[in-house]
């Protein structure tokens, strides 16, 4: 027969375990300790840079066909009358060379023929942005003023 003193003993030991067993959480995570992050000053250059030269300027590309095809069947539309045909064709053309002012001189030629002169304005405007020379620049100022 075993004794009181082995079951108190053996009730010690559970009772220690269980409560051993509360005082721990296993879903906790160990905290984790960072030092703080170096910070160091930027060092400054010891010699000023000199200034970049200016770049020539890059001569633009030669119009593709297709978008020069485009422009002369919008003249053409646009000599008949037909002004509707004639954006289509310009916006066509604006789609293939989004950068070209001689497609917003010949937007703004058919918006202030068929009546419609602040779409004409801002066809130009927007042209102003993209022309090369002097007289393509001129043809867009006069639908400006």
């Amino acid at each position: 027969m075993l004794s009181k003193r082995f079951y108190r003993s053996l009730s010690l030991l559970i009772l220690s375990l269980l409560l051993s067993a509360c005082g721990t959480n296993p879903y906790s995570l160990p905290k984790i300790e960072s030092p703080e992050p170096e910070y160091r000053e930027p060092v400054p250059d010891p010699l000023p840079q000199p200034a970049p030269t200016p770049q020539p300027e890059v001569s633009r590309p030669a119009p593709s066909g297709a978008h020069t095809g485009l422009l002369l069947k919008a003249d053409d539309a646009r000599s008949r009358g037909d002004y509707s045909q004639s954006l289509a064709y310009l916006e066509r053309a604006q789609r293939i060379d989004p950068d070209n002012a001689d497609i917003y001189l010949g937007l703004a030629q058919t918006h202030t023929a068929s009546g419609n002169v602040p779409q004409a304005r801002a066809a130009a405007e927007r042209g102003l942005l993209y022309c090369t020379g002097p007289q393509q620049c001129d043809a867009l100022r006069a639908y400006v003023r």
